[in-house]
């Protein structure tokens, strides 16, 4: 029974760290935000330290809020393979460490993906694309939507979403990789899934809680089997529409 309780307290404080993580990156994007006015706490005009030029903030700060977003954003659509990966744990197959070592890959690799995008957007600033923290010119953001509609149908979105919904079969094919190489795999693939709407955060504007907050919602639901399927094509055809009035616009 005290063998039982104590596996219970671990699985708690996993769990326990896992949401404080979450929290805290919220937290610190709001205060963020909260720095360059009320306009980033509803969105308006990108706000954030995206109203600052990426350009004179550098390259550090630009990264962390990135790497914040990331953790913010993505770090809920891990959840349910989180679960999978500790009933695994409770039927004794898995490790006590491999729940953070999991985590870890998959959090590696999105502070990868914002190292890259806080590289793109320092460019962009560099370029005179940004504004206020989103895209300035009303042609590429139209691009970027249409795309990011065009690759909700496609096969690799696919097959990525496949495997972010049945993580038990990706376990049963992996497993003895370790947790780490598979928090990697995962990430990958996460990243697969989702890197098209993560870059919407150049039109919206990259510290734009509503966009955040409101993307973290669509990509949570569309990794749920049961949610997902409905979620995936009416979203491409949402985004691909948006694109086009957004070129039509342009050109008036």
């Amino acid at each position: 029974m005290q063998a039982v309780w104590h596996r219970m307290s671990n699985l708690g404080w996993r769990w326990l760290g896992f949401y404080t993580l979450v929290l805290a990156a919220w937290l610190a994007l709001f205060l963020l935000a909260g720095r360059q006015g009320p306009a980033a706490h509803i969105g308006a005009g990108g706000g954030g330290l995206g109203a600052v030029s990426p350009y004179d903030a550098g390259y550090g700060p630009v990264f962390l809020m990135w790497a914040l977003m990331s953790a913010a954003m993505m770090a809920p659509t891990f959840v349910p393979t989180l679960k999978v990966y500790e009933d695994l744990n409770q039927a004794k197959i898995g490790s006590q460490r491999g729940f953070a070592l999991l985590l870890a890959g998959y959090i590696g690799v999105w502070l990868g993906f914002s190292a890259l995008a806080a590289a793109g957007q320092l460019w962009a600033s560099q370029a005179g694309l940004m504004r206020s923290g989103a895209l300035a010119s009303g042609a590429i953001s139209a691009a970027l939507l249409i795309g990011a509609g065009a690759y909700q149908f496609s096969s690799v979105k696919a097959s990525c979403l496949s495997t972010c919904r049945a993580p038990f079969m990706f376990f049963m094919q992996h497993w003895d990789e370790g947790p780490l190489r598979n928090g990697f795999r995962l990430g990958i693939v996460c990243i697969g899934c989702c890197w098209a709407l993560m870059l919407l955060g150049f039109v919206g504007g990259s510290m734009n809680l509503v966009w955040m907050g409101g993307a973290t919602v669509l990509m949570v639901l569309e990794k749920l089997p049961d949610i997902g399927r409905h979620i995936t094509r009416p979203l491409g055809y949402l985004l691909i529409t948006a694109g086009l009035l957004m070129a039509l616009a342009t050109l008036l």
